[in-house]
């Protein structure tokens, strides 16, 4: 299995074979481009499961990896360490009030 990291770097050498990075791209890969795309894609997962209380397993997997390359992406041009960020966030979340009830002390 491929770290965050390894998943990054094929994440850019996918984008820069397809001149995604160029700056005449007709795709620009800027922060805010991509955050739309995530936030696209996210809506594609749920696409799958409108009327239907399960989805198709090959198709969910693919709209998954979708989110998580735009993820890694808007991660990455943001500079942004993702792996510390999610460490970070849990840490922070233990110690939350999650519906009326504290977390971990």
């Amino acid at each position: 299995m491929k770290s965050l990291q390894e998943l990054t770097a094929e994440m850019n050498r996918f984008v820069e074979a397809m001149g995604w990075y160029r700056e005449d791209s007709p795709c620009p890969q800027t922060p805010r481009n991509i955050a739309i795309s995530l936030v696209l894609e996210a809506s594609e997962v749920l696409e799958h499961f409108q009327w239907h209380e399960e989805a198709d397993r090959t198709a969910l997997a693919g709209e998954l990896a979708d989110v998580a390359l735009y993820l890694l992406q808007l991660a990455y041009l943001t500079g942004i360490d993702l792996e510390q960020a999610i460490d970070d966030k849990l840490a922070v979340n233990y110690h939350r009030e999650w519906n009326g009830r504290k977390g971990r002390q």
